[in-house]
């Protein structure tokens, strides 16, 4: 059975022996992360709903750009149920290993949601399922979409 988490507009499944950690890096914005026993990780984060998606996941590349200098970067909408996810794919070395990351932005009349996941790339694949579960379980909560408005 999956563990849930309920808490200030995100709500979402996870499975029961990942970790949990809440956080508040800039006032207003929530983030919740959720790890694998292997290290790989999940997180959500809301912002106002009238922040641009675009911009978010734009400012995620950025910022791993600059702590990757062997960043690739693809682009990578997704379409859950009926909300488009703008979004990149990005791969880069750490440690001599190759790591994947990906970053996935929506705008709802909730606020705008940033998804991002990263590991390594064997982990990844192996939680890639795991991750966009928990992604369409933390949509299939909010109620109507509003992209682009």
């Amino acid at each position: 059975m999956p563990a849930e988490y309920n808490n200030r507009g995100i709500r979402f499944q996870y499975p029961e022996n990942w970790r949990v950690e809440e956080d508040d890096l800039w006032t207003g914005h929530h983030s919740v992360t959720v790890y694998s026993p292997e290290g790989a990780f999940w997180s959500v984060s809301i912002h106002p709903r009238d922040t641009d998606p675009q911009k978010l996941a734009d400012a995620a590349v950025q910022a791993m750009r600059q702590e990757y200098d062997t960043l690739e970067v693809e682009s990578s909408p997704v379409t859950i149920g009926n909300r488009q996810l703008i979004g990149y794919e990005m791969n880069f070395f750490h440690l001599d290993l190759i790591c994947t990351a990906q970053v996935h932005c929506v705008r709802t009349e909730q606020g705008t949601y940033v998804f991002f996941a990263q590991g390594w790339d064997r982990e990844f694949e192996k939680h890639a399922a795991v991750f966009q579960a928990m992604t369409t379980s933390c949509l299939s909560y909010v109620k109507k979409l509003s992209y682009w408005d």
